[in-house]
């Protein structure tokens, strides 16, 4: 997934951690420019590009808020006015507006279990016909009388309570006796009961779960307003990449054009586009500047080599960089662009778990923020194993969860995917590495935490 361009960053990526550590010990002295007290600070790294210094990379937690930071300040720009969704289309959307109950629930008495709604004491006189559910209001009933009725079913008017069929039992003469004492009003759901018309049920800024989709429906709502999905255009960019077979010649398959926008809509955006570009700069030049999604996600081309294109692409349009390389690994040649008041683009480094990385550091909080979502809260797992860190950045290593805690898996290079399709979440790992039974942050991903955010469709 890597185009030539790439590799002076990309090979950095996948030195084995050991051997990042002996760099270290070989090179003693303040790393990425840091000084310590009275050190003489380093000048600035070059990258190649048009003689500039490069960026100090953005330490991973900072780059996160930046994300949030950035999406706040384009929801103040530009007003994103709600929309009316259908039910069937609102599933991970956050509401707008108060939902309010449009009638009482239940809206009239029913039954809360099948068997007999009787009137008085008993024994009782049951009639010949039933009351099923959906059904007109029934024929009310008098002392001693009882009527077979079904779950939901409307309770007949002067009904005194619902015996459960394994409550009671008939006679030779139709006559219906109780098993057990009956109590006024038992399994009879009164009209109300869970709300009344006009009764707030939920507050603007609640996600819409199945739940919450379920109770809209029950308090008469065919559509909810909700804030609507951030746009989303994805630009796949790399000149090696096949979409179909298997790899040759120099060649490899597209991992990241099948993975992200799936991903993305997960991530609760609308992916309105796919665009395989290849390395043309001039190419990149007119899809970026013909967007109008709220974001632009690109993959690959975030170096400084000959045929990486995004960062002369942003100068070109002016466009100013919040974040310019992470502290995290893999990852770390991503970025975070502002290209109007109320359009961002995150460039995706070309290796597929380099780009997971970049995509739950950047795109996530974003979107997340853009569409209004409450954050997750943070928690942590002892890991089962210990992990190497690198010397100075954050690791997110794929990991299961397990009664013994999260367990970290193989294969978590930034080429690999196998360990991230296998994976619950991403262990957060500080640098300098992690010990067995050390609590670790964990990064749910979006089809593990409940199914909230899964929207592959």
């Amino acid at each position: 997934m890597t185009s030539p361009g790439t590799r002076a960053d990309e090979d950095a990526e996948d030195l084995d951690v050991e051997e990042a550590l002996a760099l270290v010990q070989e090179n003693p002295g303040p790393p990425h420019g840091r000084t310590g007290h009275g050190a003489t600070p380093a000048p600035a790294p070059h990258d190649g590009r048009h003689g500039a210094p490069h960026q100090r990379a953005t330490p991973w937690p900072e780059a996160r808020t930046a994300a949030e930071r950035a999406a706040r300040a384009a929801a103040r720009a530009v007003c994103r006015t709600p929309v009316s969704v259908p039910l069937d289309a609102a599933l991970g959307l956050t509401l707008a507006a108060p939902l309010a109950a449009l009638t009482d629930l239940p809206s009239f008495d029913t039954s809360a279990m099948d068997g007999w709604v009787v009137a008085g004491p008993g024994p009782w006189a049951v009639r010949d016909e039933g009351v099923l559910a959906g059904h007109a209001e029934p024929a009310s009933l008098t002392d001693g009388e009882a009527v077979r009725i079904a779950t939901g079913a409307r309770v007949p008017l002067d009904a005194t309570a619902v015996l459960r069929t394994e409550h009671g039992r008939t006679d030779e003469h139709s006559r219906l006796h109780p098993a057990r004492e009956v109590v006024h009003g038992q399994d009879i759901r009164p009209r109300g009961q869970e709300c009344r018309r006009g009764d707030q049920l939920l507050s603007v800024g609640t996600l819409a779960t199945p739940a919450v989709l379920g109770l809209a429906a029950a308090a008469g709502y065919d559509t909810l307003t909700a804030v609507p999905r951030p746009r989303v255009d994805v630009l796949v960019l790399g000149d090696e990449l096949l979409t179909a077979g298997l790899p040759h010649d120099g060649l490899i398959r597209d991992a990241l054009g099948p993975m992200l926008p799936p991903w993305l809509r997960a991530l609760g955006a609308e992916v309105r586009a796919v665009r395989r570009i290849g390395d043309d700069a001039e190419a990149l030049h007119r899809a970026v500047t013909a967007s109008d999604a709220d974001l632009i996600v690109t993959t690959g081309g975030t170096a400084a080599g000959p045929v990486d294109h995004v960062h002369p692409t942003l100068r070109r349009i002016g466009a100013e960089l919040l974040v310019d390389g992470v502290e995290v690994r893999p990852g770390h040649p991503m970025l975070l662009a502002r290209l109007k008041d109320d359009q961002h683009l995150v460039g995706l480094p070309g290796n597929p778990l380099a780009a997971v990385s970049g995509l739950l550091t950047l795109a996530e909080p974003l979107l997340r923020t853009l569409a209004a979502r409450p954050a997750p809260e943070p928690y942590t797992v002892p890991l089962r194993d210990a992990v190497h860190g690198h010397p100075h950045d954050t690791r997110l290593v794929p990991v299961v969860l397990r009664d013994e805690g999260a367990v970290p898996l193989h294969y978590n290079g930034p080429a690999m995917l196998r360990g991230i399709a296998a994976a619950d979440a991403l262990a957060v790992v500080p640098p300098g590495g992690a010990r067995s039974g050390q609590e670790a942050e964990l990064l749910d991903l979006p089809w593990t935490t409940g199914g909230i955010g899964v929207c592959f469709t």
